[in-house]
């Protein structure tokens, strides 16, 4: 529970009043991470990691203003472990992005973890909106979309990613229904 509450902290101090509309969002993929945390072997894993998936945004953790990377980078710094970096680094499809961008070689300093946990990962931000709610993944894509402009990194590779989104969030889906829980997270 400890590490749990660290991640917590140290996702609500560089995030809850910087930026409260990303806050709303970790919160809410937190929470959901909570519900699915007791049934998954790596559940504190998860929950942890959704709590700081998107801690990278924060104007003090900048550097290159990639947030996967940058809160890759922190959380390193901090002294987490490879998984926990790894899971920041490659959340939804941020491999994509750093193509798009130019900083793949930055983020292969981290290894991808794949697996249930990643996927778990990808499908609770990807489905949850920016205000911390429940969405379908059509639905956050489409939000997304009009969000960012057409020349915008997201945007450009958005469409390079759909397939790896698509798969992470059926995989999720999948392994939610095989334990009772579809529809309640």
């Amino acid at each position: 529970m400890m590490v749990l509450d660290a991640a917590r902290s140290v996702a609500e101090r560089h995030l809850a009043e910087a930026l409260p509309r990303r806050w709303n969002h970790v919160q809410g993929v937190a929470t959901r991470a909570e519900v699915i945390g007791p049934h998954l072997d790596g559940g504190p894993v998860l929950v942890a990691a959704c709590w700081l998936h998107d801690v990278g945004y924060a104007p003090d953790l900048g550097a290159t203003r990639f947030h996967p990377l940058d809160g890759a980078r922190a959380l390193r710094d901090w002294g987490a472990d490879d998984l926990m970096c790894g899971l920041v680094a490659f959340h939804s499809a941020a491999a994509h992005e750093a193509d798009v961008l130019g900083m793949l070689e930055g983020l292969r300093a981290f290894d991808d973890p794949q697996g249930l946990v990643r996927d778990l990962l990808w499908y609770l931000d990807m489905t949850t909106s920016p205000d911390g709610e429940r969405v379908s993944f059509d639905d956050r894509m489409a939000e997304v979309r009009e969000r960012y402009p057409a020349d915008h990194y997201v945007s450009r590779a958005l469409d390079g990613s759909m397939a790896d989104r698509r798969g992470a969030v059926d995989r999720a889906e999948s392994w939610l229904s095989s334990v009772g829980l579809a529809g309640q997270v």
